[in-house]
């Protein structure tokens, strides 16, 4: 690349960089987004510009959604926003574990999962309800004969002396 070439390229970063940040203030949003993300205008400006795009994301993907998704969506909101936050912590936990397993990992969890969701409705019951009655430390023994890998102990805890 020629130096000029490249003080142009520079140049017009500069200046779309700020044309970027200005792009989600609250007053460029469209009448649409606006509405979307009524509940945020009062402090919208001084949301992270990061967070601001992927709540913009999140309103595009809502505006393409068909009623029945929406409807759907909004159940699961509800239904999240009615759990315990301890409940919903350990949610996001395992989220986090998910998406940062390896891909090996993340395709033997889906593959359990299948399994146990193909298992007749009775069965299912029958297994929640015995690793419900295990203690903590047969779990983990069960974890370790199934090849997975240890789960890291609750975040409070004092370390495993192992």
């Amino acid at each position: 690349m020629t130096r000029r070439a490249f003080l142009g390229f520079l140049v017009a970063l500069a200046f779309t960089r700020p044309l970027v940040a200005r792009a989600t203030d609250w007053d460029a949003l469209s009448a649409e987004d606006r509405e979307l993300l009524a509940p945020l205008a009062d402090r919208w400006n001084e949301i992270p510009q990061e967070r601001r795009e992927r709540l913009l994301r999140g309103a595009e993907r809502w505006r393409s959604m068909s009623p029945e998704a929406r409807e759907r969506a909004q159940a699961r909101l509800s239904r999240w926003r009615e759990l315990p936050p301890e409940r919903r912590e350990r949610i996001r936990e395992r989220f986090r574990r998910l998406r940062d397993a390896s891909p090996e990992e993340r395709a033997r969890i889906r593959r359990r999962y299948e399994w146990f969701r193909d298992l007749p409705p009775e069965r299912r019951q029958e297994l929640r309800e015995r690793w419900e009655k295990l203690t903590p430390e047969q779990r983990e023994q069960l974890r370790q004969r199934r090849g997975r890998r240890p789960r890291p102990p609750p975040s409070g805890s004092p370390p495993d002396p192992r």
